[in-house]
């Protein structure tokens, strides 16, 4: 597979055969035969081969950023299985966004760096997408949709919202029975660059499409949505990883059903990504292996939410 790989992009950054044998100091035939077995593996033509040139097919153009991806993850694997130091060591550079850096991975750096006692790690909370050549960074923690890119993307979690309010506000102004109802209540509005279109969407209400709620308040801070919606602000749409200590404190009350439950949708998910073929990629791999064992599977802020 990795040498069936290695002549499909040769072929693809040459545009010929012939140069790519050269590149790859091969027999022409042989990168022939290499092709014809990897277009019977992933069942597709790959190629429109002429005398001269060869043309990637629309399957060779979807397989083109698939085929350089895993070509990176072999090589990183073999330099994960050969490095001569087992002991990982350097600066280990993450960024995350500034609500879920503080909650969901500061409180367990302590323990990544007990494990690893020779790793140095710079934290980064930025809201906005870096961009992780430009910034040198080896991890970045994303939520919401991943755009397609040449990055190596692992789930960590679903991201769900719950709409809820405090006690006090649903005293003063009456609890919603249905989405629906939100229309006629104080809903705080989130705003921002990465602020989703869908924000206020429910599952099966107004064709699932986004409610037109209006409310007093807006911010571009989930934290300080979350503390004025426990203040009583408003009612307030968060996602779970967000709001479940508040919900299992009582600060808050999920409404529309349980809060492990309701009628919110899982709309996307939270992310680790990484640049493939980077020349240490042992330490981002380790410290994305350390967050899935942490964050768990469900989440365990999910977890906390389904004891309620």
């Amino acid at each position: 597979m990795f040498d069936a790989l290695h002549c499909f992009l040769a072929v693809v950054d040459s545009g010929n055969l012939s140069r790519a044998a050269k590149t790859l100091q091969l027999a022409v035939s042989s990168v022939s035969r290499r092709i014809d077995w990897l277009e019977a593996e992933v069942g597709a033509k790959l190629f429109v081969r002429g005398s001269r040139v060869v043309l990637l097919t629309d399957a060779g153009e979807r397989f083109v950023p698939r085929a350089r991806h895993l070509v990176a993850e072999l090589a990183e694997a073999k330099a994960a299985v050969t490095a001569v130091d087992p002991e990982p060591r350097g600066v280990l550079t993450v960024t995350a966004p500034r609500a879920f850096g503080r909650r969901h991975i500061a409180p367990v750096l302590g323990e990544f760096l007990h494990r690893y006692p020779l790793l140095e790690l710079e934290l980064q909370l930025n809201d906005d997408v870096v961009d992780l050549a430009a910034q040198r960074v080896d991890v970045a923690i994303r939520l919401g949709p991943l755009p397609d890119s040449d990055l190596l993307a692992t789930w960590l979690a679903p991201r769900r919202r719950i709409a809820c309010a405090s006690p006090t506000y649903l005293e003063r102004h009456g609890t919603p029975a249905t989405p629906l109802d939100l229309l006629d209540h104080r809903c705080m509005s989130y705003v921002s660059r990465s602020a989703l279109a869908c924000w206020w969407t429910f599952e099966g209400v107004n064709r699932n499409k986004p409610l037109q709620v209006s409310g007093a308040l807006r911010s571009d801070d989930v934290d300080f949505m979350l503390d004025a919606a426990i203040g009583g602000a408003g009612v307030a749409h968060l996602p779970s990883w967000l709001a479940s200590e508040a919900l299992v404190a009582g600060q808050l009350v999920a409404l529309f059903g349980p809060a492990s439950q309701g009628l919110s949708v899982v709309t996307d998910g939270i992310h680790a990504v990484r640049l493939p073929g980077r020349s240490h990629p042992v330490k981002a791999q380790l410290f994305i292996a350390y967050l899935r064992e942490h964050v768990g599977t469900p989440p365990y802020w999910e977890s906390a939410l389904a004891a309620l």
